[in-house]
């Protein structure tokens, strides 16, 4: 991957570091935003296997959607950051880096417009593969209840 040129900007503060995410307050949105709305949650229930995408950066700065499956979604009554198997579909994105590599974990998973998780660790022996955690699982850690709220509520919030 080429050197990145980074721009010493402060967007927020970090309050949390934890293995489901970094936690913080934004006082403002990156220039190089893919989305400039929220994007609506899907519960862990609502996730299924199928077509989805990832948002990542691979040049530069920039974010871009590469397609991905979801090959299964595994039951959790409890937290865990291996809730997603996934596998890398998108031809640009395997030719650029084979799959999954270092400095993906967090990048979003979005499914029929719904962000599902985020990407959390690559097969070892199958770098076109690896696991996403639920976003529920990281609202939660964040202090979000999603028990209480819609998955409309929680977008705005």
């Amino acid at each position: 991957m080429p050197h990145l040129k980074t721009k010493n900007v402060k967007l927020g503060n970090i309050e949390k570091n934890t293995p489901f995410g970094i936690f913080g307050k934004m006082q403002k949105l990156p220039e190089n935003n893919l989305e400039h709305q929220a994007i609506p949650i899907a519960l862990t229930e609502q996730v299924k296997p199928g077509p989805a995408e990832i948002y990542t950066v691979v040049d530069g700065q920039t974010v871009e959607k590469f397609k991905i499956e979801i090959v299964n979604v595994i039951p959790q009554k409890y937290p865990a950051t291996k809730g997603l198997i996934l596998k890398v579909t998108d031809p640009v994105l395997l030719k650029k880096t084979g799959g999954i590599v270092q400095g993906m974990s967090g990048s979003p998973i979005v499914q029929n417009g719904k962000l599902v998780g985020a990407v959390t660790h690559v097969f070892v022996n199958d770098p076109t593969s690896g696991y996403g955690t639920f976003i529920e699982w990281m609202l939660q850690d964040a202090g979000i209840n999603t028990d209480d709220q819609s998955t409309e509520e929680l977008k705005a919030s």
